[in-house]
């Protein structure tokens, strides 16, 4: 009987830590930015773009 409550005081904690690290919610610092676009300077190599921007 020992084991069996050990087990189940472990189940229980080990449930209330999955309850308690759901998920977060978003924060006003999150940005709807598409990472997947490229920046307009990624194209151009090092040294060659317009000196006036």
């Amino acid at each position: 009987m020992k084991i069996v409550h050990i087990v189940l005081i472990f189940l229980v904690v080990a449930s209330g830590f999955l309850l308690f690290s759901g998920c977060e919610e978003k924060s006003p610092y999150d940005t709807s930015i598409p990472w997947t676009r490229p920046a307009s300077w990624e194209q151009q190599l090092p040294g060659v773009g317009n000196p006036g921007t």
